[in-house]
This record gives structure tokens, sequence and C-alpha cells, in this order.
């Protein structure tokens, strides 16, 4: 866990560079909406946000759906798994019990 959070912070502190670097504002246009004097920096990572939301959605979706179908998957396992067991409970409740075994009627002498 700890190498993650060093991952981490190497992230952060380059975004954090990145940031400070590029600060020249610039002008942002979408169809009829446009902002004036965005800096650089702000404008790529807010459409790394962006980007990162519109992916991130339809991947939540999918692994919401696999982990519904696991649970169902191990549900019916455990289910078949008792099922089982009582079939063969049931089984050896029916088995007839052994002969003894035999005995010799010779004695030694």
């Amino acid at each position: 866990m700890g190498f993650a959070y060093i991952i981490v912070a190497i992230l952060s502190a380059g975004v954090a560079v990145f940031a400070l670097q590029n600060n020249t504002p610039l002008s942002v246009r979408f169809l009829a909406w446009a902002l004036d004097g965005v800096p650089l920096a702000g404008a790529i990572l807010v459409s790394l946000a962006t980007g990162m939301v519109v992916v991130g959605i339809p991947l939540m979706i999918s692994r919401w759906s696999w982990r519904r179908r696991a649970r169902a998957a191990e549900t019916k396992a455990d289910m078949l798994q008792a099922a089982l067991k009582d079939r063969e409970a049931a089984l050896l409740a029916q088995r007839p019990a052994p002969p003894p075994p035999p005995t010799s009627a010779r004695s030694s002498a």
C-alpha cells in the first residue's frame, strides 16, 4: 500500500508542476459557449477529468453488472452444495448396514 502512495505523490507533484509552468491564458470555445482567460493547465486538467468521468461511468456500470452476476453464481453454488450434501446424507441413510465380518469357527489347539 505504501508503494501506491508514493506513486500517487509523484503523479500529484507532476500535475502541480505542470499547472504552475503552464499558466498561459487562452480562449476556450465550444459551440456557442466561450471562456476567455482560462489557464492552459486548467483547460487540460478539466479535459482530462471530463474524459475520466466519461470513460469511468460505463466501466462502473459494467463492473456492477459483473458483481451482480458473481453474487448470483455464488448463491447458486452454495444452494447446489447444500442440495448435494442433503442428497449424500439421504443416500447414506438408505444404504443397508454392511454384513458383520465372518468369524472363524476353528479354535486353535
